[in-house]
């Protein structure tokens, strides 16, 4: 079974975009055959051919949504296509079929995507039929209702066109620095600069004209929990200097980077991650597995429009 992009007039695909379409590709194909197991991030993004660091963010962007989501999505549609076809097979087979292990979990997730139980779907199909098809006869309800999980998948990739930008593969330096480690949600770890400025005040850390303050990202929140993503906010030094306690030295390794470079609002940090990404698509690169960072250019509080000058950089490697 072949899937297709249709791609948006707004850019033309090359061949490196190719590839990655061609990688997604091969990944929607292995999880359309293979609902009914475990689909490890391990497991697929080595299906990929990426790291299962990365992989999240690039499934998203050219999908349309997180990976687990669409894994749900389509296993309970999957679902309702047996639940019709096979009247007489139990709920509970067809949710173990497809790698439930709670039938409870099972038909609350049926509920929650066609708000409808799948013992009613299953009594009065025709209810989501001409819900999702009302301008359609019943032969071609039923029929498109199937061809969702038969045919091809369409994924169209948009761009943001973000204002303000410059995308750019660039060697950039190793990096020393001082770091504090904040653990949890991404909003929250201005509270970690606070404590790691109160630090390095007074020991003459801040003076440098050239310091900078970076984010270094240690974790995928859709990996991990969010209550658990590591984050460490760091300023730059020359060297390393003698810390102790909650602060520690790191140093950052320098090599390939694609770099975004944003002028950006706080909430507008995630498209602009989505940007690297798909820039990164077209660019004859992939990600590698050193750590993605932020480095930030300014104290967006002195901003006129209290924007980020920051640069996003993703480790690459050739592909």
């Amino acid at each position: 079974m072949c899937k297709f992009v249709e791609l948006t007039e707004t850019f033309a695909m090359n061949k490196y975009q190719k590839e990655y379409i061609f990688r997604i590709n091969k990944v929607l194909d292995y999880i359309e055959q293979n609902l009914e197991k475990p689909l490890s991030i391990e497991t697929i993004s080595e299906v990929a051919c990426f790291s299962p660091y990365h992989f999240h963010r690039i499934f998203s962007v050219f999908v349309g949504e997180p990976l687990k989501t669409y894994i749900n999505r389509k296993r309970i549609e999957k679902a309702a296509t047996l639940l019709y076809q096979n009247p007489d097979v139990p709920v509970s087979e067809i949710a173990y079929t497809l790698g439930y292990n709670s039938t409870s979990v099972f038909c609350r997730n049926f509920k929650q995507r066609f708000s409808i139980t799948a013992e009613n779907f299953r009594k009065d199909p025709e209810v989501l039929f001409s819900k999702n098809r009302q301008s359609q006869s019943k032969n071609r309800q039923l029929n498109a209702f199937e061809t969702e999980y038969v045919c091809p998948d369409q994924l169209i990739l948009k761009q943001t066109n973000m204002l303000n930008k410059k995308l750019e593969v660039k060697e950039m330096p190793a990096m020393n620095l001082v770091y504090t480690r904040h653990v949890g949600e991404f909003h929250l770890i201005g509270q970690a600069y606070g404590k790691l400025m109160q630090w390095a005040g007074p020991r003459g850390l801040l003076s440098d004209a050239n310091l900078k303050t970076v984010t270094v990202y240690h974790d995928d929140p859709n990996v991990t929990e969010i209550d658990k993503v590591r984050q460490s906010a760091c300023i730059t030094v020359k060297e390393p200097v003698t810390t102790g306690g909650e602060f520690g030295n790191m140093q950052l390794p320098g090599g390939k980077y694609i770099v975004g470079s944003f002028e950006i609002a706080p909430t507008e940090f995630e498209p602009a991650w989505n940007e690297v990404c798909l820039w990164m698509s077209e660019s004859g690169y992939q990600p590698d597995d050193r750590y993605p960072y932020e480095l930030y250019h300014n104290n967006f509080e002195e901003h006129p429009e209290k924007k980020f000058i920051v640069d996003i950089c993703v480790p690459v490697k050739p592909m």
